[in-house]
Formats: C-alpha cells, structure tokens, sequence
C-alpha cells in the first residue's frame, strides 16, 4: 500500500530511468475500471501527477477528496469522479503492488502518451489511448510506414489469399503490417508477414492474459518471437466485450498511414477501421469483389459511399504506388523465400521476385521486369513444375517454399497436415 504523503516510488519497478515511478503509477490507475480518458485528465489537472493522484487515494477519506475532482472540460456536465469510480481507485492504490507484478510477470510493458517513445501517429488522433500495453518492442510502433491490413473473420480462400499477397507486397515494401489478431483476413495477414520474415503489430480487444483461442495465443507468441508487437489499450486481465472491439479498430487505423480491407460483409467491424481510418485522415482502400458476394457487400457500399476517399484497390502493385511506398529498397529474397531462390537462374528469381511483390499477371511481370512475354511465360512454366508459383485464370502467385518458412500456429496439427498447408502456401489461420 502506498502510505500517507507518499508516492509511488515504492512500488517495485525494473526501470531504471527516471520517468518509472510515474509511469508505474499510470499503469495502476489505467488498470481501474471506467477510470476513461476524461476522468483521468481531471485528475492530472488536480493532483498534477499520477503519483500524486495515488498518494491522495492512499490518505484517510480519499474517496469524498476524489469525488470533490472538478472537471477538466468545461463542455462535461458532471462531475468526474462518482462514489464507485473513487472507489476502485483507492481499491487500486491498495493493491499498486500487485498490479505492476502481474504485468511483469506477463512481460508487458506500460507507456504512457506523455513520453516520447508514445506512437506519434496514434498521438495525432483524437482521445488516443493515455496509456498503452505494449508486449514486443516499443520501435515496431513506430515504423517509418505502416499499414494496416483488415478484414472478416468468416473470409473466402480467394479473401485470405489476396490478405497474404498484400502483406507480402509491403514487407517487400519495408513497411510494417498492423492488424487485428482475429481469424480469417487478420490472421492470414499476420502470418503471411512472417513468412516473409517482416514485422507486424497485432492489436486487441482484450487484455494481454485473456487473449482467446490457443491459436490466437500461438500467433501472438511468433508475432513477438519474431520482433513484432501486441498492443492493448486494457489491463491485462480485462475480458474482450461488445464495445472493446470498435475502440481497438481506432488503434488499428491510428497506427497506420493507411488501411486496406480485404473483405468485408456488410456491418463487418473492418468497416469501423475504415471509418475511423478516414475520420483519422489517413489512407482507406477497399478490394471489390463480386456483386452478390457476402463477403465483399461491405466493401462495395463503403466505396460508393465514400468514394472517392475512399479508393479502390485495382491491384496489388497499384497499391504499393497508392501508398507511395514505390522507392523502397528492393526485398531481401533470402529473408522473403528462403533458400529455395538460392538455387534459381537469374531470370527465375527476377520473376520470383515480382511475384513476391504483389505482380500477379503476365503483363505486370513483363513491366516490372523488362523482359520479353515469351522469357516470362517460359520462367512461369518452369516455377510451376518447381511447385514454386501457382497459376488460374491468368494470374499467378508464389506458392510452396518461395513463400518462406511454414510455421502451423494450431495445437495438434499433423505433420501431414502442416506439409499440406505449406506447399498450397496458404495463410496458417483459416
């Protein structure tokens, strides 16, 4: 407990800089419950500090002291603070200890959007999360170019293919992939960039110990593993709900420069980041689909609604140049492939490298290359017989090892199973 006039430095801590016990006291006070953005800033106004505002709560009568909280916006009718919610601050105080080793123990750290290391995207959007729970390095926030990729669970093979294919394009883009960490066009979206061996940000609507399903729990783990990071606006042990989910989404998009939906069914909560992408300001770009297709109605009314703000992903490679992420350096083919490229001829691995980077069909390997149609489709005829690109309908995609290294993320998946699912080169979660 911390005592009568004093502060939380008391708390124990692992930090060693001198912002810790302010930071520690932040994460106290976001770990109570209804304690919101308002509220909180009523109480900085008063207290002047998060260590301040728990030394109050820890005096004798601190809750009619909090309760007296005035507001900080003149446009709030009521007053901050009720009986409950000073309450659980005190109740908060008390257990200060208890708070900050439970997020130790979970390897998550707090930062607070008074520090610099605070994502300045997501600090340029309106009521940004005051503080963040970050499990995964603070850096991979804050990328140079970020974009995040989103869609419905209930996706289509085609849906999750095309998630795969632009994931890929922009890690070849050297750009981060921000997602949901949810099935179908999340997932697929997540783990494509790790088979490229790029960085993705996995954000969620929960806390980081009540992260759903074993699968979900899986992909998190390769996600960190791997450099990337999961980020959550709620304490740990908070449960997912109704309302935790669109005020994630706000995240998704206010860490991104933009947001491409993949497929999206009409109500879908893609639609809510593509809203809030472009109330952010930022990027939105909606892939059609067919015009009695479940899983693309969504997308469809978004953009005759919202059009031409909203714009229309026509292809890959055009989204690349949409984004203006064209300059970037050329992909590092061992970290996107493997091995497997090492051992192609120079005009296979100038057409694997297309592939990877979102071209699709004869005419866009034939520009991004410079050369002839007949090199082209002789090249293609012979990574299909490497079962290292697949073809239908006239485009075609990286397939098998060329995707990179295959990592089932499901409990008690077969050998058989994962052999499969590697050499379709499909994204790992359905």
């Amino acid at each position: 407990m911390i005592g009568i006039g004093t502060r939380p430095a008391e708390i124990p801590t692992s930090e060693v800089d001198g912002y810790a016990p302010e930071r520690d006291a932040w994460a106290v006070l976001a770990s109570v419950h209804g304690l919101g953005p308002i509220a909180f800033a009523a109480l900085l106004q008063r207290y002047g500090s998060a260590q301040d505002v728990l030394a109050e709560a820890s005096r004798e009568r601190a809750m009619r002291r909090l309760m007296e909280t005035p507001r900080a916006d003149i446009g709030v009718r009521k007053r901050p603070i009720d009986d409950d919610l000073a309450r659980r601050i005190v109740e908060a105080a008390e257990s200060a200890g208890r708070i900050l080793a439970r997020l130790r123990a979970l390897d998550v750290r707090v930062i607070t959007i008074e520090e610099p290391t605070y994502p300045a995207r997501l600090a340029a959007i309106a009521m940004p999360p005051h503080v963040l729970y970050v499990r995964g390095p603070l850096a991979t926030l804050s990328r140079d170019r970020s974009v995040a990729v989103v869609g419905t669970r209930r996706a289509t093979a085609t849906g999750r293919d095309i998630a795969a294919r632009v994931a890929t394009a922009l890690v070849a883009a050297d750009a981060a992939v921000v997602s949901g960490l949810a099935f179908g066009i999340d997932g697929a979206a997540h783990a494509a960039t790790l088979r490229a061996s790029g960085t993705t940000v996995a954000v969620i609507g929960c806390g980081h110990a009540s992260l759903g399903p074993p699968a979900h729990r899986r992909l998190g783990d390769a996600i960190v593993a791997r450099g990337g990071s999961i980020v959550s606006e709620v304490a740990p042990d908070i449960a997912p709900t109704r309302g935790t989910f669109p005020q994630r989404n706000r995240i998704i998009s206010g860490l991104s420069d933009a947001t491409v939906v993949v497929e999206a069914p009409a109500k879908s909560g893609a639609l809510i980041t593509a809203s809030w992408a472009l109330e952010q300001g930022r990027g939105c770009f909606l892939v059609p689909g067919p015009l009695d297709g479940r899983a693309s109605a969504g997308c469809l009314a978004f953009l005759r609604e919202f059009s031409p703000v909203a714009q229309l992903v026509t292809g890959i490679p055009q989204l690349i140049a949409d984004l203006g992420y064209t300059e970037a350096a050329k992909p590092d083919l061992d970290a996107l492939a493997g091995a497997a490229l090492q051992e192609l001829g120079r005009t296979e691995a100038l057409i694997a490298s297309a592939l990877l980077a979102g071209r699709a069909t004869v005419d866009e390997l034939v520009a991004a290359t410079d050369l002839p149609i007949a090199t082209v489709l002789a090249a293609l005829t012979l990574l299909q017989r490497k079962a290292l690109v697949t073809g239908a309908h006239g485009r075609y995609r990286p397939a098998g090892t060329m995707l990179g290294s295959q990592t089932s993320f499901w409990e008690g998946a077969s050998e058989g199973r994962r052999r499969v699912v590697a050499r379709a080169g499909q994204p790992l979660l359905p």
